[in-house]
């Protein structure tokens, strides 16, 4: 179920910076306690994160989770990895309700956490986590409301279309398109070889909304992103265009059969399952999508070899501006009630040397500085490069608008992805959710 919500503050993210850089119990608003008066008796917390899949990711969290409880014997965590889906539209909504949620579990910041904040259930951890936001940079920012610090993030990029390069050298393309003119070309190429050309998992809804988020990208200009993101405002037309850019590229055929019904990332027969096991060309994904790929792959030799990534074309002659990137992260929150060491776990794992590790486990990019050294993969190293390139970053659209709005946005999207949509009941759906 979704939070009421009020119109949330401009999200323009302010993550160049931070990746140049980079390369909850009873706290509220309560004086936090001591350091002495910390780690004195045995305290659970309770952790919900997204990484429910067996895979680097998944081990990571869990070594995380055990050296803390070295360091800090008195602390035992209690972890359950949920898929992202299931976890910010279900679990976390309802647990939130409830009078028993987790201490410390994912967050997307930006709308999203503003809504949670005005429901009362997160932790303010302003001042205790000085020195971390200080570390991070910008990044930090969009888990802030007000000028309160309610969350840190742990990772943070732009997306962009993951490729097959052995793929696109078979098909004759010589180069990455810059320009989706260039895409559908590439398209038309890789269908000429029989391989499905791009990979979409419409069953979880927000992987297709992405497409029509770049297509928002482009038909709109920045500063009615801002407008948007600032009041909830869709009258430009841009909006509406979007949707018929989206439609005009869904009729050209380039997703895989029963796009409708895949899966994002759940497993082989998912989408980047399709992109990982050489079953398509190309995915629209995050910079986290290296993780999951090698999660899901047969062979993870052979996806290193071939596996490539560059960034969302640009429309000739759209408003938008072609530099720019729509990207963001996953953090964490402490809920309002949670135990003092919950604070203290979180900005563990934002510290330079647990950054590091997460970045060598080659599953997305971190936001501390001192970790860019962990960052290795070269696919990785290309989006580092892009997001520093870019001129403007926009929040993921359904975090930037909260949930009301985000969820029935990429409901009247994946509509248009089943054929019983339309670019106009896409807006009017935001409308009437920002009306809520």
């Amino acid at each position: 179920m979704a939070i009421k919500r009020r119109a949330s503050s401009v999200l323009a993210l302010s993550i160049t910076t931070a990746l140049l850089a980079a390369g909850c119990g009873g706290g509220g608003e309560s004086e936090a306690p001591s350091k002495d008066e910390l780690f004195k008796n045995p305290v659970t917390l309770t952790w919900w994160h997204n990484a429910s899949q067996d895979g680097p990711g998944k081990t990571y969290w869990e070594k995380v989770a055990k050296d803390f409880n070295t360091l800090h014997p008195t602390v035992t965590i209690e972890i359950e990895g949920i898929e992202t889906n299931q976890l910010q539209r279900t679990r976390l909504p309802a647990a939130l309700l409830s009078n028993d949620p987790p201490d410390i579990f994912q967050s997307w910041g930006g709308g999203e956490i503003r809504e949670q904040v005005e429901a009362d259930y997160l932790k303010d951890i302003t001042d205790q986590a000085k020195d971390e936001v200080a570390n991070i940079g910008g990044a930090a920012g969009i888990w802030q409301v007000d000028g309160k610090q309610y969350g840190l993030p742990f990772r943070m990029g732009i997306e962009g279309i993951w490729y097959n390069k052995e793929m696109f050298a078979k098909a004759g393309i010589a180069a990455p398109p810059t320009t989706f003119d260039e895409l559908n070309e590439a398209v038309t190429k890789l269908k000429a070889i029989n391989v499905v050309p791009i990979a979409v998992g419409a069953g979880d809804k927000w992987p297709a909304a992405h497409w029509w988020y770049n297509f928002a990208l482009r038909a709109c200009s920045v500063d009615t992103l801002k407008k948007a993101s600032l009041e909830l405002n869709f009258d430009d037309q841009c909006f509406v265009k979007a949707g018929q850019d989206l439609k005009a590229f869904i009729d050209t055929k380039p997703f895989q059969p029963n796009f409708i019904a895949t899966p994002g990332q759940n497993d082989p027969t998912s989408a980047n399952g399709l992109l990982a096991n050489g079953k398509a060309a190309m995915e629209l994904m995050g910079d986290w999508n290296k993780g999951t790929l090698d999660t899901v792959a047969a062979d993870k030799e052979a996806l290193s070899k071939f596996i490539g990534w560059f960034p969302v074309p640009a429309i000739a002659g759209s408003p938008g501006d072609p530099k720019a990137a729509l990207g963001g992260g996953d953090g964490f929150a402490c809920a309002k009630n949670a135990p003092a060491e919950c604070v203290e776990f979180l900005k563990y794992i934002v510290s330079p040397e647990v950054q590091k590790g997460y970045a060598e486990t080659g599953t997305g990019l971190p936001v501390a500085k001192g970790a860019e050294a962990g960052v290795a993969d070269p696919a990785l190293k290309s989006i580092l490069e892009a997001t520093t390139e870019a001129t403007y970053v926009q929040l993921w659209l359904d975090t930037a608008f909260g949930s009301t709005v985000g969820n029935a946005m990429n409901d009247a999207i994946v509509a248009i992805f089943a054929g019983n949509g339309t670019p106009e009941k896409v807006v009017e759906a935001m409308k009437a959710a920002a009306r809520k």
